[in-house]
Formats: structure tokens, C-alpha cells, sequence
């Protein structure tokens, strides 16, 4: 039976102990015109900073580079960490990305930094209060800068995010390029409620945590108030899933990045360890806790027990879309993930 529900993929560049970061995002490349040609709905990439076993820090130059090697597929941001940035710089890296791939690009803003505290330092320390800005206060300014909708009084009203709207509406001007779809990413009910009360579309990170997806969902199915741009509630659930040929060697790719994760919590962060070296790991009682929870909340195993257990995550969130992000060690157990999903999912192949 095919997926009854579009499919996506968020990826972020993962570096493997022995691998590069070109090589990683040389993979990354091949997943995205792997999920271009099988039907994949979405490809997004994801804002992490100072971790050396990331590779997607920058998404915008990340995603520039994956419109030159797709065709239909959307691409997109899982997300862009609004506190980060500068609205007005995102509006003009996202219509800029909008130029070059028209009706393909999808804007996701997030809460967070996507960093550890002294990165999240690091980053802040050059945009005084950066920190402490009013997420939607920036969400408003960025939709204005996007939409050219900064109403008189504003203080940025008579500043233009170009490419943009801007361009159509000056004398002589053609066509604007459209602009991004943008959908807000969370994991509490304060973003499910920022997104419900906009009329905006909603990703719930349930590889985050499974037990706060169905509050949150709840919260933003409550708060939703139509829009010009949505009429209902549009959810994407985004969750973990590693597919191999046998049950043994799906938990050994997963457990690299159990292992991985507990280490940026007490050793200078490195690469995605091996399977081998994952497996030598001496888990501390805590570490074995940490180990549980990640387990159970992700989908593991053969193609046919991961789909069984999407088939349930769908129907128990409601979603509208899933979105699936696979961590492993090495670039080919990555992309071997993907395939076997899109094959057990029936997915059609346009290259075929």
C-alpha cells in the first residue's frame, strides 16, 4: 500500500567519524535529487551551530546549492533559528532563493538558536539583545519584509526585502517571484499557539520529544484562526527514522547518534562515531536512561517495521505530512536509509 500522506526529508549534512564535511554535503546533494526523483514532497535542511558532526549551519547557501542540482522537489529550512538573524537579512535570502527556484522554497522559522549556550553566546554577542527580541515581534517584521507589507508608521516602513515583492510593484517591473511558504517549527504550545493564532502551517519536532506532540498539535488545532494563505490546519510531523536490512543493523546506525549526543554533554563535541566505537561505548546509568528514550521515540528497524510504525505516527498526530530525518554514521548508510523507505512507501519514481 502506498503512503496515503506526502513524505519529506530534513537532513542536516551529518559528519561521520572518517568522513568530511564534503563529503557530507556531497551526500546530502545526492539525497535531495534522490528525493527530487522518488516523490519526496520536501527537502529541508536544519540550523545547528558548533557542532563539527553538522554540517547545515548555513542553510540559505546550503539550499542555493540544492536548487542547481533539483527539479520539483521543494527545499526548504528546518529550520531558520529566528533569534539568530536579522528579518530583513532572512527575507532577502529567501527571495533570493525564491528567484532562482520560483514556487519550490519553504521558509521554517524556529524559537531557538539551534546552538549549546556559549555558541547561542557567540552568535548574540554581536546583535545587542538579540537575545531577548520578541520572536513575534521578528515573525511579524519578517512576513512584512516578505510580503512587502510594513504598514506606515513601522519602523522599517519604506525598507524593501529584494529580491521581492518590491521589484513588481517599481515602474518597469515584471512579475515578483512569488514568496516562500513559511511555516513555524516547535515542540511547545506557545509555538503551536503562534502559528494557530497566525493561520500559518505547524511542524511539531516529535524527534524531540514524542510525549509533548500531541499537547502541542492540540494547542495549535485550538488556536488556529484562518488566514489569506490557509483555510485550516496544516501539520507536519517531522520524526526520527533509520531503515536497514536487518533489525541489528538499524539500532547500530541509530545508536551512533545516542552516543554522539551524550558526548557534547561532557567531552569537547565531535564526528559521529562508528557503529564499532558506539557499541564499545561505557554507558552510565544516565547515559543507558538517555538510551531508552531515544529508542522509543524513534522508528527503527526493516522497511516494512518502520512503515507499519509511520502508518501509526500518522494516524495518531492526524498529520498532514511527515517529515522523515534519518542520523547515521557514514554518507551511504544515510542515503541507503531513504531508499529503502521510498521503496517500502511505494513511492513513485520519475526517473523510471
Amino acid at each position: 500500500m502506498t503512503m496515503t500522506i506526502p513524505l519529506s526529508v530534513l537532513d542536516l549534512a551529518m559528519v561521520g567519524a572518517g568522513e568530511t564535511a564534503a563529503q557530507a554535503l556531497r551526500t546530502t546533494v545526492d539525497i535531495a535529487r534522490f528525493a527530487d526523483r522518488r516523490g519526496f514532497r520536501r527537502f529541508w535542511v536544519g540550523e545547528h551551530h558548533s557542532l563539527p558532526s553538522v554540517s547545515s549551519s548555513s542553510p540559505a547557501v546550503l539550499l542555493a546549492h540544492l536548487a542547481a542540482h533539483t527539479d520539483t522537489i521543494r527545499l526548504g529550512s528546518g529550520g531558520v533559528m529566528l533569534p539568530n538573524h536579522a528579518p530583513l537579512i532572512v527575507a532577502e535570502q529567501f527571495g533570493t532563493l525564491q528567484a532562482l527556484a520560483p514556487g519550490r522554497i519553504d521558509l521554517g522559522v524556529g524559537r531557538a538558536t539551534g546552538a549549546m549556550p556559549a555558541a547561542a553566546r557567540a552568535i548574540r554577542s554581536y546583535a545587542k539583545g538579540a537575545g531577548e527580541a520578541d520572536f513575534q515581534g521578528r515573525l511579524a517584521d519578517l512576513i512584512g519584509f516578505i510580503d512587502d507589507s510594513l504598514p506606515p508608521g513601522h519602523p522599517h516602513a519604506g525598507v524593501h526585502a529584494v529580491p521581492g515583492p518590491a521589484q513588481g510593484k517599481a515602474a518597469g517591473g515584471g512579475d515578483a517571484p512569488g514568496r516562500p511558504e513559511v511555516w513555524i517549527l516547535g515542540t511547545s504550545e506557545a509555538g503551536a499557539r503562534c502559528a494557530g493564532e497566525l493561520g500559518m502551517p505547524f511542524v511539531v519536532a516529535h524527534h524531540f520529544s514524542t510525549t509533548d506532540t500531541l499537547p502541542v498539535l492540540d494547542a495549535y488545532r485550538r488556536s488556529f484562526r484562518p488566514s489569506e494563505s490557509l483555510s485550516r490546519p496544516h501539520v507536519m510531523v517531522c520524526t526520527s527514522a533509520v531503515v536497514a536490512a536487518s533489525e541489528e543493523e538499524a539500532h547500530d546506525q541509530a545508536l551512533t547518534h545516542v552516543v554522539a549526543t551524550i558526548r557534547m554533554g561532557v567531552m569537547p563535541p565531535g564526528l559521529i562515531p562508528s557503529p564499532e566505537e558506539a557499541k564499545a561505548h561505557s554507558f552510565t546509568p544516565d547515559d543507558q536512561a538517555y538510551k531508552e528514550r531515544w529508542f522509543s521515540r524513534i522508528a527503527l528497524g526493516t522497511a516494512d517495521r518502520v512503515r507499519a510504525e509511520l502508518d501509526i505516527l500518522a494516524r495518531d498526530t492526524g498529520a498532514d505530512e511527515l517529515m522523515i530525518t534519518s542520523n547515521t554514521h557514514g554518507c551511504a548508510a544515510r542515503l541507503r536509509s531513504y531508499e529503502l523507505l521510498a521503496d517500502v512507501c511505494e513511492l513513485p519514481d520519475k526517473g523510471a
